[in-house]
């Protein structure tokens, strides 16, 4: 218990992403359903059988919405009752618990209800209807919105039509995929196309509305913005946002053309499509991970400047040698307390707790650690890029650079955190309890793992189109997963402005992963253009982190 107390901050972000895609998924499937798929599955060839198909997605998003909130509701009441000491009956009549109690009775009745009988009858489709907007009413009763001491109501209004907004697009564009693997007919193209594409302008406009909307209650200025944790990842939020409008206008563009009896390429709208399913769900990870901190409006002080942001980021030489490990703040408590312990004649206590949720101390020499090891994954990952181009530009030689993901994985599992084995004093298992620690190894181990798959495919060893795919997609996962990162530091400040160029981090993994993606799965110019764009992200990842610094 104490563990699961250690990590929940962290866990509770994930978990919460993963309740929000499954949420999506579940809603836009049953809208895809009722107002799109049932209402042409008699114009459509196979037409029963995308339904049977669409409603079988549909009912497994449900078990899976269920299951995340299950685990969602139980450890936010696990770690209740073991720090503040209530029991189990109490804790459940708290919002949180009534409100996730309402999700999973509402997943449980979609999962057991939805089936193309119900489909086939009115009545039943809109009770359906009805279930998944009770989820919904639940579903904001764990937001910013439902917590608010002025304008409540209209927040959790707001905040509903944002949800109900990724659903019908983001949430149903599985399902739109799913369909569009079976159609073949020109016909039929045309009819899902043209519907689904009204069903995302809605979408859409409801993200739009509330989204400013919440803008103004939640961040209110322009420092709010760029000087809070909740505004840069808003402004993450909104990065990715303006990349899907991008994608969608794409297939927008081929439904019109489909509409009108003109070619136009039904591969090219699939793959754009399963590209924004994957930067959708990453803007669902994004904001849980808003949940987790205070929206800007309510942080008054310690914003940051302008000034400090430009004073951080003024050009400086990359630091490439590194201080010694003695000379670092956690050395030298350790140093004093075992000298104190010698004294005494006794054990003598460790430095750091993992877990413990006390912060470590850090003096000038760690910081310069902590920026030698950036600036050194840096010119890794600029190598990379670099040689990754050269390749695409027909250089054979220049193939083996995923090999350089794996010498820069050892860098990182040494470097990465000194008060562990083996720099450190503290054991390889029990740091698993430092949050930041094993976030640390999570990405060692993505760099290892794509990196061994992508030479492995380079080189012909794996000769499986799936194969390949799993560089790009551990890319995506790695670019996802850094805007969920955080880093154990007092002051606020400090953290902050770490965060604005681990941002910008995130969101080129992101872009990289799915242009990897793309030049695998798109033919044609597009996917050549994709062939040039993702080696360009990771050169641009690498000059961010040759320009990192934390003082």
């Amino acid at each position: 218990m104490a563990l699961l107390v250690d990590i929940f901050g962290y866990l509770s972000v994930i978990l919460h992403g993963l309740v929000i895609v499954a949420q999506s998924m579940t809603l836009g499937g049953l809208l895809f359903l009722v107002f799109l798929l049932h209402p042409l599955s008699s114009r459509l060839t196979q037409g029963d059988e995308l339904e049977r198909r669409v409603v079988r997605l549909t009912r497994w998003s449900a078990w899976g919405l269920l299951l995340a909130e299950l685990a969602t509701t139980a450890l936010q009441v696990s770690v209740l009752m073991s720090t503040v000491d209530l029991p189990f009956g109490n804790v459940m009549q708290a919002s949180f618990a009534v409100a996730g109690s309402v999700k999973i009775a509402c997943a449980l009745v979609i999962a057991l209800s939805l089936g193309q009988r119900t489909m086939a009858r009115p009545l039943p489709r809109v009770l359906l209807l009805l279930v998944g907007l009770a989820e919904l009413a639940a579903a904001t009763a764990t937001t910013h919105a439902y917590a608010r001491l002025d304008d409540n109501t209209v927040l959790m209004l707001v905040e509903g039509l944002h949800q109900f907004g990724a659903a019908i697009w983001i949430g149903a564009i599985p399902c739109f995929v799913l369909v569009l693997r079976h159609l073949q007919d020109a016909d039929s193209l045309r009819l899902v196309g043209s519907r689904f594409s009204r069903m995302s302008i809605i979408g859409v406009a409801c993200i739009l509305v509330s989204g400013i909307t919440m803008w103004i209650f939640y961040v209110g200025d322009a420092q709010g913005f760029y000087g809070t944790a909740y505004g840069v990842m808003v402004g993450a939020k909104v990065a990715m946002f303006i990349g899907l409008l991008g994608l969608g206008l794409g297939n927008f563009l081929v439904t019109e053309r489909l509409r009108k009896g003109r070619d136009a390429s039904v591969t090219r709208m699939r793959r754009f499509a399963e590209v924004e399913i994957g930067i959708g769900f990453t803007i669902f990870f994004a904001a849980a991970s808003l949940t987790s901190v205070p929206p800007a409006v309510d942080l008054t002080t310690d914003r940051v400047t302008l000034h400090e942001i430009a004073v951080r980021n003024a050009p400086a030489w990359p630091r490439l040698s590194s201080p010694d490990h003695d000379t670092l703040a956690i050395s030298q408590l350790q140093t004093q307390l075992d000298q104190d312990a010698a004294r005494e004649h006794q054990v003598a206590q460790s430095a750091t707790i993992p877990g413990s949720g006390i912060l470590p101390p850090r003096n000038a020499e760690d910081i310069a650690w902590s920026e030698y090891n950036h600036h050194w994954a840096g010119i890794f990952v600029l190598l990379i890029g670099f040689l990754a181009l050269l390749n695409r530009a027909g250089m054979r030689w220049a193939r083996h650079w995923p090999l350089l993901f794996l010498l820069m994985a050892g860098f990182l599992l040494v470097r990465s955190d000194p008060e562990v084995w083996p720099l450190g004093q503290e054991g390889w298992w029990i740091a698993w309890r430092d949050v930041e620690v094993a976030q640390h190894r999570f990405f060692v181990a993505l760099i290892i793992l794509f990196g061994a798959f992508e030479w492995s495919v380079r080189t012909g060893r794996l000769k499986s189109e799936r194969a390949a795919l799993v560089f790009p997609l551990l890319v995506a996962v790695g670019g996802a997963m850094l805007l969920t990162h955080s880093h154990q530091i007092s002051n606020v400040k400090d953290q902050m402005l770490i965060e604005l160029t681990h941002t910008p981090l995130a969101l080129a993994g992101v872009a990289a992963g799915w242009a990897r993606w793309l030049e695998l799965r798109l033919p044609g110019r597009g996917g050549r253009i994709a062939g040039y764009v993702w080696p360009a992200c990771f050169m641009l990842i690498g000059v961010i982190l040759l320009w990192y610094r934390e003082a």
